[in-house]
This record gives C-alpha cells, structure tokens and sequence, in this order.
C-alpha cells in the first residue's frame, strides 16, 4: 500500500511539474516574441535610405550601368512584413552591392570610385550580418543604415568630382607636360 501511495504522491508531483514547465515555456516565449517585436519595429523605423539624386550630367554618364541602377532600385524598396524580410533584402542588398564592382564605366573606373565602392560594400556586409544574428543589435543595424547613406552620398560626390574634372578643358602645354612627368617614358626599351 505504502508504494502504490509513493507511486501516486511521484506522479502527481511529475503532472505538477511538468505543468509548472510548460507554463514557463509559455512565458519565455512570449517573452522572446516581445523582444523580436521591439527589435522589428526598431529596424522598420530605422530603414530609411534617403538617396540624393545626381545632377543630369553625371546621370548621363551613368545611364547604362545597370549594376547602380540595379542597386538603386533594391534599396529603395523597404520590406514590411516581418524581421525575416528584412534579413532576407539586407542579403540581397550585400549581393548588389557586390555587383557594383562589375562593369563600372570607364571614365569612373578610377581608384577613389573603387575605394568608395568597396567602403559601401563592407558597410552593407556588415548590416547584413548583424541582422542575421539569433540576439539582432538593432541599434547598430540601425547606426548602419545612416553610415551606409553617408557612404552613397560619398559615392555620389565622387562621380560628380569625375564628371566636372572632365569637363574642364585642357590648357595649350599640359598634355606635353604630362608626358614630360611619366617616368614610364625615360626607360629606354
């Protein structure tokens, strides 16, 4: 009798405890679900890129190079369902982004515009990788954001650099002064 009552007094006290578990899951569940709701919401109100457009000259020096357009076009279209859209276009960003390397125009294919590329490259990897974190530090992917703009504007300003560098003309002389300065011209063959 003693262990019929020890068996019942055992399972009784497993039912209440494994009741006590679940309700424990539930709440830090729900707690876990409160957190990814603030970090959504931090992120849907930090996802603004505010993009300046080119003056029409540059634009027109720009105008077939799909990769930038492609870019500009992702970037503009913010996702709005849940924090997965969200890692999901900040991947697809990091691969346009990528892109931009490819078929840049001649008369931008310089170091400083390949420096800027590579800058904004690193900065959108980055966002992507903090937004594919389990504990998301939305505060950063939203300081990221505004970094990632400023380093677009950067970009900008520097196409524009190029393009009003071009257009100034070149003075009688300086051509035969440029030679004059390549040292790859004083090695005899």
């Amino acid at each position: 009798m003693q262990l019929k009552s020890f068996y019942l007094l055992f399972f009784a006290l497993l039912i209440v405890s494994c009741k006590d578990d679940d309700s424990q899951l539930i709440i830090e569940q729900q707690k876990e679900a409160q957190k990814k709701e603030v970090v959504f919401n931090t992120i849907n109100r930090g996802w603004v890129f505010d993009i300046s457009p080119l003056e029409a000259t540059t634009q027109n020096k720009i105008q077939n190079w799909v990769e930038w357009r492609n870019f500009l076009t992702e970037i503009n279209q913010k996702p709005k369902s849940s924090i997965g859209a969200f890692q999901k276009k900040a991947s697809v960003l990091s691969k346009k982004a990528m892109d931009l390397q490819l078929n840049i125009p001649e008369e931008f294919n310089k170091p400083q515009m390949k420096t800027r590329i590579t800058v904004l490259i690193t900065k959108i990897k980055t966002m992507d990788l903090y937004i594919h974190l389990r504990q998301i530090p939305d505060q950063k992917v939203v300081k990221l954001i505004g970094e990632i703009n400023t380093e677009i504007d950067f970009l900008q300003l520097q196409m524009e650099e190029i393009v009003k560098r071009s257009q100034i003309p070149v003075e009688e002389g300086e051509q035969d002064l440029i030679k004059m300065k390549d040292t790859t011209r004083a090695i005899p063959n």
